[in-house]
C-alpha cells in the first residue's frame, strides 16, 4: 500500500540533497501526484502514444523508469505487440520495488539497475524520458538525445517531460507560485513546500522549452511539439 509523503513534514536543521532512496520509495506515487500537475495524464498518454508508434521487432525504451508507471501503461496498450519493453532506472531501491509490481507480461518487460547514460540504446521505436532528463549533469544532457536519435527507427518517437524554466521573470515568478499553491491544495504545508525545494536544488536542474526542442533538432528530430503544459510542467513529443 503506498504511503503518505510526510518526509519534510518537520524540521529538518541537516537537511540533505534529494534522492531516490529507499524513504523516497515508500511514499513515491503519493509524492509524484501530489507534486507534478497532469502527471496522471501524462502517464496514460504516454502508453497510448507507444501504442500508436511502437514497431513490431523493436525495443520500446523507459529511461528513468522509477516504479514503472510509464512501463506498465505501454505494456498495457501495447499487448501482444511484437516488443521488448525496456525499463531502466539507477535507483536500486526504485528497481526491487518496481519487480514487484511487473509479472508475467505481454510485451516482456525487462529492467536494468543502471545510469541512463551509461544504457546501450539500439534498434527503438519508442523511447520515455518522463521527469528524468532534469535529473542528468546539463553536459551530459545533449550527448543522451543525440545517441537516443541515432538508435531510433524512423517514425520512432520520443516523449520527453520536464520541470521547465522560464526566461521570462513575471512567468517564472507566476508559474513557480501556481506550482506551489498547487502543492498545497493537496496536502503540502509551507515547510514540505520550501524544504523539498531546498532540497533539489541543484539536483533538479530545469531548462526552457527553447533548449529542449533545439537540442531535440540539433539531434535530428523533425516533427516537435509541445502536447501538454501545466504551469511549470511540460511533455514534448519529437518524432525522427
Amino acid at each position: 500500500m503506498t504511503k503518505h509523503d510526510t518526509l519534510y513534514s518537520t524540521p529538518h536543521p541537516n537537511l540533505g540533497r534529494f534522492a531516490f532512496d529507499e524513504h523516497v520509495v515508500e511514499v513515491f506515487p503519493d509524492m509524484i501526484l501530489r507534486s507534478v500537475p497532469g502527471y496522471a495524464t501524462i502517464i496514460a498518454m504516454t502508453g497510448v502514444m507507444a501504442g500508436r508508434y511502437a514497431q513490431g521487432g523493436s525495443n520500446i525504451y523507459d529511461l528513468g523508469s522509477s516504479l514503472g508507471a510509464s512501463t506498465l501503461s505501454m505494456a498495457r496498450e501495447l499487448g501482444d505487440r511484437d516488443c521488448t519493453i525496456i525499463g531502466v532506472d539507477n535507483s536500486a531501491a526504485m528497481i526491487a520495488r518496481c519487480r514487484g509490481y511487473i509479472s508475467s507480461t505481454t510485451p516482456p518487460i525487462e529492467l536494468r539497475c543502471e545510469n541512463i547514460q551509461d544504457t546501450e540504446i539500439r534498434n527503438a521505436s519508442v523511447v520515455v524520458l518522463n521527469f528524468t532528463l532534469q535529473f542528468v549533469p546539463a553536459e551530459q544532457r545533449g550527448e543522451l538525445i543525440q545517441r537516443i536519435s541515432k538508435a531510433m527507427r524512423p517514425g520512432g518517437i520520443l516523449i520527453l517531460s520536464e520541470k521547465i524554466r522560464f526566461a521570462d521573470t513575471h512567468l517564472q515568478e507566476l508559474n513557480t507560485d501556481l506550482h506551489h499553491a498547487f502543492k498545497r491544495a493537496n496536502g503540502y504545508s509551507d515547510l514540505e513546500v520550501a524544504q523539498k525545494r531546498s532540497a533539489l536544488e541543484n539536483v533538479l536542474v530545469p531548462e526552457t522549452l527553447t533548449e529542449h526542442q533545439q537540442r531535440l533538432r540539433d539531434a535530428g528530430f523533425s516533427s516537435i511539439d509541445v502536447w501538454f503544459q501545466c504551469f511549470n510542467f511540460a511533455s514534448l513529443v519529437a518524432i525522427k
